[in-house]
Formats: C-alpha cells, sequence, structure tokens
C-alpha cells in the first residue's frame, strides 16, 4: 500500500511526464549530430518506458523520480548539442575544454545510488547502513565501468563518427575521471539525501 496521498501521484506523473516530452522534442530538433543524439538519449527513452512499466507495481519515492528526471535532461541536453558543445559549458572557470560530460557523468553516479538505495531497502537485500552504503557505490562503479566498456564498443564499431559520443576532447584520463565523477556522485547522494530519503522511504514502504 502506498500512503502518499492520490493527487499528489497525479501531480507528480503528469508533470513528470509533460517536462521529459517537452525536453525530448527539443533535443531532437536539429541535433548537433543524429547518431550522437540516438546514443545519448537513448538511455532516457528506456529509463521513461521502465518507470511507465512499473508505476503501479513499484512506485518509487517523489525524491528519486525527481532526481531521474533530472538525469534524463541532462542526457538530452548533451544528446542536442554533444557533451563537447553545450554553450554554457564551453570554458566555464577557465577550462580549455567544454566539461558538461563531467557534470553528466557526476549524475550517472548521483541517480544510480539513489535507485539502487531504494531498491536494496524495499526488497531487503542488505541489513546495516555501512554495508548498504558499501554496496550502493560498488553498483554504480560498476555501472560507470560498464557505460565507458559502451563507449569503447561504439569507439571500435563507428571509428571517428563516435568522437562526438565519446567526448574525450582529447583528454588522456578522460576514463578514469569519468569513473572518478560517478563515484563522487554516488557518494554525495547518500551524504546528503539518505536521511531525506528515509523519510519519504517510510511513505512509501507503510
Amino acid at each position: 500500500m502506498h500512503s502518499v496521498p492520490s493527487q499528489e501521484h497525479k501531480t507528480i506523473k503528469y508533470l513528470w511526464i509533460i517536462i521529459f516530452l517537452a525536453v525530448l522534442i527539443w533535443s531532437g530538433i536539429n541535433p548537433w549530430d543524429p547518431l550522437t543524439w540516438m546514443l545519448e538519449v537513448a538511455p532516457a527513452i528506456i529509463g521513461g518506458i521502465l518507470l511507465a512499466a512499473t508505476w503501479n507495481s513499484f512506485r518509487l519515492t517523489p525524491l528519486l523520480y525527481f532526481f531521474v528526471l533530472v538525469h534524463c535532461i541532462i542526457l538530452m541536453v548533451g544528446g542536442h548539442y554533444t557533451y563537447a558543445e553545450v554553450p554554457l559549458f564551453d570554458g566555464l572557470f577557465g577550462s580549455e575544454r567544454n566539461n558538461y560530460d563531467k557534470l553528466g557523468h557526476f549524475a550517472q553516479g548521483f541517480v544510480p545510488a539513489l535507485l539502487a538505495r531504494e531498491i536494496l531497502i524495499r526488497k531487503q537485500v542488505v541489513n546495516g547502513d555501512y554495508w548498504r552504503a558499501f554496496i550502493v557505490v560498488s553498483i554504480c562503479l560498476a555501472f560507470s565501468a560498464f557505460y565507458e566498456l559502451i563507449e569503447w564498443w561504439v569507439a571500435l564499431a563507428s571509428g571517428e563518427n563516435a568522437e562526438a559520443f565519446l567526448g574525450t576532447q582529447g583528454y588522456v584520463w578522460d576514463t578514469q575521471s569519468d569513473m572518478g565523477l560517478a563515484f563522487l556522485g554516488a557518494v554525495s547522494a547518500l551524504l546528503l539525501l539518505s536521511a531525506l530519503h528515509n523519510r519519504q522511504l517510510q511513505r512509501v514502504m507503510h
């Protein structure tokens, strides 16, 4: 049983859908590179479909729905411009490279950490806060490493056309810094949001 009022559920649902579709449509209008757009936006679309499919059977906390939407928007913006060409991040803070991809990889740890934490708690997979935190961070690092493998496979399959998708911009430590930021994102999510997440979980689970 879900104790969150049904009207609140409906508001979250429809607002989420409206924002998601609006940004998706904008993102798909004259993207910088159509192949990159497809590759970057595909995870957001898949995520949206999964959330819709589990809305009745495994409804998530409002906190998690919010951050999943933020992550989807990050992917869609990156897909529209490519991660090396997002205007607001071009030369930000005096950097010689566009660091929008680093925001994306931080989110790649931050949001999955909340998702993994929610599933582990609600399914009672792990007992103990410290062990749970360790497993959550490990899951996020594994996910980040797997995504780097996907980038490698795409690069092998498409050759030079994968440069916009990879977004390395000539940075030799790009892969390692991506995973480092995912780790930082996961730890930040646990430190900053666990208390709020717990309160919302109590409402969902009881």
